[in-house]
């Protein structure tokens, strides 16, 4: 059964232009940042959303905990509506949704010891038994790998490394015992020594709490060892999904293909099996008018510039391309797994 469900799922924001915004007489832009995304994530599963930088994802996820509001669509948690349930009790909704950011370095309160820290969500729950919290923090901190937790608990972020700092992230974000976690580029400002031991713990979270994991990345090289399934997201919309390893080993869109044949090969000399994706992902005030990724596609035609192709499932696997490939290998040596 579907832990998480969403359908339809939309996000705009109306933009002011120009000199007349400074005078505010503007002309209105929309930016449609999120189109039309729907996906399900079970319980103890991992979806990967992955996508560069600006395609919606990490909005995708802000809106799944409710720090954003959709413009349209919905989300449900085990069938009940995400928004009547921040609604009529947003504490109950956030013991059981909560967000790991990006940044381990501004998403920490200086001012605050690493245990008020990991204890700041049962505060605001209502707990305010000093001796308890203590005792919660000191484990929490155990649970994620900062040990021994008296040797952390009462410093401050800036006495602690980015990696480290990321565990304290982590142990905030699994205090509450949340069913359902969104991390946001978990590992993306950190050193590669360090990234393996958060995919590791993540990982390891997943299993023992049977927690539902949306997973956000830039980074197709991590998927493989963590996710269960994978989103591949472009200009806003879900341009294909299924089983990581499906997906990854045997791409059905270009744009997938062309991501997973620029990961890092380990062999310097091998050829890439996909051509190169060529420019910058569009602005999104000005979207192409059919499938958005055919200003950058080696396969697209006319019908690709005028029209949005639907998405067509093969099982598991969806994908929305009128060109698709016929599932070609992607190297092996190009997906991590762990």
């Amino acid at each position: 059964m579907s832990m998480i469900e969403v359908r339809n799922l939309g996000k705009e924001y109306v933009l002011a232009t120009g000199l007349k915004a400074l005078l505010r007489s503007a002309e209105l832009q929309t930016l449609r940042a999120v189109d039309d995304v729907s996906f399900d994530i079970a319980e103890g599963e991992v979806l990967g959303l992955v996508g560069e930088s600006g395609c919606g994802k990490s909005t995708t996820g802000r809106m799944l905990v409710g720090l954003d509001e959709p413009t349209r669509g919905s989300i449900s948690f085990d069938r009940d509506d995400a928004t009547t349930l921040r609604q009529t009790d947003r504490k109950a909704f956030h013991r059981r949704a909560q967000m790991i950011f990006q940044d381990p370095y501004g998403s920490l309160n200086p001012q605050h010891t690493i245990g008020e820290i990991v204890t700041r969500p049962l505060v605001y729950q209502g707990e305010s038994d000093t001796a308890r919290l203590r005792e919660i923090a000191a484990d929490i901190l155990q649970q994620v790998g900062l040990a021994p937790a008296e040797h952390f608990i009462d410093k401050f972020p800036h006495q602690i490394s980015g990696g480290q700092r990321q565990r304290v992230c982590i142990a905030r974000a699994i205090v509450l015992e949340p069913t359902f976690l969104v991390a946001d580029e978990p590992i993306s400002m950190l050193d590669v020594s360090i990234k393996w031991g958060i995919i590791r713990l993540l990982k390891r979270l997943v299993r023992e709490r049977g927690i539902s994991l949306l997973y956000i990345t830039h980074d197709l090289a991590t998927v493989g060892a963590i996710c269960d399934r994978i989103a591949i997201m472009y200009l806003g919309r879900i341009v294909e999904t299924g089983p990581v390893t499906e997906v990854l080993q045997a791409p059905r869109h270009p744009y997938t293909a062309a991501l997973v044949s620029a990961v890092p090969n380990a062999t310097p000399d091998a050829e890439l099996s996909q051509p190169a994706i060529k420019g910058a992902i569009p602005d999104a005030l000005h979207r192409p008018s059919g499938c958005r990724f055919a200003p950058r596609c080696p396969r697209a035609s006319r019908q690709c510039e005028e029209n949005d192709p639907p998405t067509t499932f093969d099982g598991a696997h969806g994908f929305a391309c009128f060109h698709e490939l016929g599932g070609q290998p992607a190297p092996a040596s190009s997906l991590a797994s762990a």
